[in-house]
């Protein structure tokens, strides 16, 4: 690629134009971020240079467990469908990295032929050797859910003594990589054990910088009592509280996600509730990647900038001829007076750097000679993509995201509970009645009728002012009354009649239920007297 300072000079002036956001990413990044990346060894220390598979890639959601928590059998059930290399057991079974990915035939690719294909986004994994690629594999299969999102498969996390066992890879590093490009992280839990072995705590402590992308499932929550649910739940909360180090509380899903009876279905409703939220969750990760994308870029590239600002800072501070080991060792053991220093010159947040000890430890294989120093031009340059083409992007992506469909995943379990009377919540609330051939509200409305003829109706009807005194008995706010009238005024007369007064307290009804208020009036809650003739 040649460039003159001419035609820098023109790029700078006219804004970059780009067709998606993925092809808008992966210029910038080619153009913009990577020059700064080569030219102070990013690599070398963070993560591998990303590829036009990184960019194009469809959403991928990572699980997470220690063994026998269910992971395998979370894919089964979200695709309802068996996936080549699948094992399931009460034992550590899956001892493999899967990547379960859409495919037009049945089959298993490889790890080794799978780092080798560009058109996948692992060809990075190629460093971490052939103990790890023995032990990583794309099951691809036709399946819709499949069409709009990828799962990778994890072996189960060891404790007590088999985590002493060496898997031959750094697994806790394989992991960090794949979190820096995933979607979604699933942390599973089981119910029965929810102790977290040393190894799973150094994982999750991998996953440090993702803590957005992180939801944890309580497995199997169908096989312990309500008393109990809530015992394991609370002392989940401390565990993860003392590792995943932010002031705010992980998302939690509890349920038993399998398509086999609960054992115990006394909390089968809050089950139903918290798989609708967990699949909304997933379903809305494919109208959300091309953010996430972005979102990775702009953090990987403000970590690129400190990346530049330290090893520009160890390059200047290094002798010319004699004395550069002694040197280098006693700026390695300062690298926290640079952090600071850095921290000040270029007012720098300390959260944009990485981990101290991890940054002194990758420094002391390094030739600190082969260091560059400090370039303002390639800078500039990142400065620029974050102040200005990042900006452009941003309202593409907006753009984007209004043509996707808000439940982007179709198909296995998805499809079980999206309409008929299975869906969450069918038959419950305002929606209670829906196929009663008799209006709902009739059954009670003989007890509402000697309350609406004690507030003295005028030619049938009583006034807003009447109508206020009785309704704010039920002690709900204004906000919630007001709407509750608009909705039982069908009419739009202000003022109501029996019908519509006990529509009225047969919303404040499903309100004091805790039921959700409909946004508009459904068809079989209209009084019969207001429904049009069909």
């Amino acid at each position: 690629m040649f460039s003159w300072v001419s035609k820098d000079a023109r790029r700078k002036k006219e804004p970059e134009l780009f067709q998606t956001v993925a092809e808008g990413l992966r210029q910038l990044y080619a153009q913009k971020l990577l020059p700064l990346e080569e030219h102070y060894r990013f690599h070398d220390f963070h993560s591998p240079a990303l590829e036009d598979a990184d960019f194009d890639n469809k959403p991928m959601v990572l699980l997470v467990g220690q063994y026998s928590t269910g992971k395998t059998t979370f894919i089964r059930h979200l695709i309802e469908q068996d996936f080549p290399g699948m094992r399931i057991g009460p034992e550590p079974t899956t001892d493999s990295f899967i990547a379960v990915m859409h495919g037009p035939t049945e089959g298993v690719v490889p790890g080794n032929a799978l780092v080798v294909d560009p058109r996948r986004p692992f060809r990075k994994l190629n460093a971490f050797g052939n103990a790890f690629l023995n032990r990583f594999m794309c099951a691809q299969l036709p399946n819709p859910v499949l069409d709009s999102i990828s799962i990778i498969d994890t072996p189960g996390i060891l404790s007590g003594e088999k985590q002493r066992i060496s898997r031959g890879y750094d697994f806790a590093a394989v992991l960090e990589w794949f979190a820096e490009r995933v979607d979604r992280i699933i942390l599973l839990f089981d119910a029965h054990k929810l102790d977290i072995s040393d190894e799973f705590s150094e994982v999750i402590k991998a996953l440090k910088n993702h803590e957005d992308k992180i939801r944890v499932v309580l497995n199997k929550a169908d096989q312990i009592e309500t008393q109990q649910l809530m015992r394991v739940y609370g002392a989940l909360m401390w565990s993860l509280g003392k590792i995943i180090n932010t002031p705010e509380v992980v998302r939690v899903y509890i349920g038993s996600f399998w398509s086999h009876p609960l054992l115990i279905p006394d909390n089968r409703k809050l089950f139903e509730a918290e798989e609708q939220d967990l699949f909304k969750d997933i379903q809305s990760l494919p109208r959300n990647a091309a953010l996430r994308k972005l979102n990775d870029l702009i953090k990987r590239a403000r970590l690129a900038k400190v990346h530049a600002y330290i090893i520009s800072s160890l390059k200047k501070e290094m002798p010319n001829v004699f004395g550069k080991e002694s040197k280098k060792k006693e700026l390695v053991n300062n690298l926290g007076e640079i952090y600071q220093k850095i921290e000040r010159e270029h007012q720098i947040s300390p959260g944009d750097f990485p981990s101290l000890r991890k940054m002194q430890e990758l420094l002391q294989s390094q030739d600190f000679s082969k260091f560059q120093a400090l370039k303002p031009k390639l800078l500039d340059t990142v400065d620029d993509m974050l102040a200005n083409d990042i900006a452009r992007l941003m309202v593409m992506v907006r753009q984007e995201e209004s043509l996707m469909p808000a439940q982007a995943v179709k198909g296995g379990a998805f499809e079980g509970t999206m309409n008929g009377p299975f869906g969450h919540g069918y038959g419950e609330g305002a929606g209670e009645g829906i196929d009663d051939v008799e209006w709902v509200v009739g059954k009670d409305k003989p007890t509402y009728d000697e309350i609406f003829y004690t507030l003295s109706p005028v030619n049938g009807k009583i006034t807003g002012a009447n109508a206020k005194k009785e309704m704010v008995k039920s002690k709900l706010p204004n906000t919630v009354l007001g709407k509750i009238w608009k909705l039982a005024d069908v009419d739009r007369d202000g003022l109501l009649d029996d019908e519509e007064f006990a529509l009225a307290n047969h919303l404040i009804k499903v309100k004091l239920e805790g039921h959700e208020l409909p946004a508009d009036l459904p068809p079989h809650l209209i009084p019969p007297s207001k429904r049009r003739p069909q």
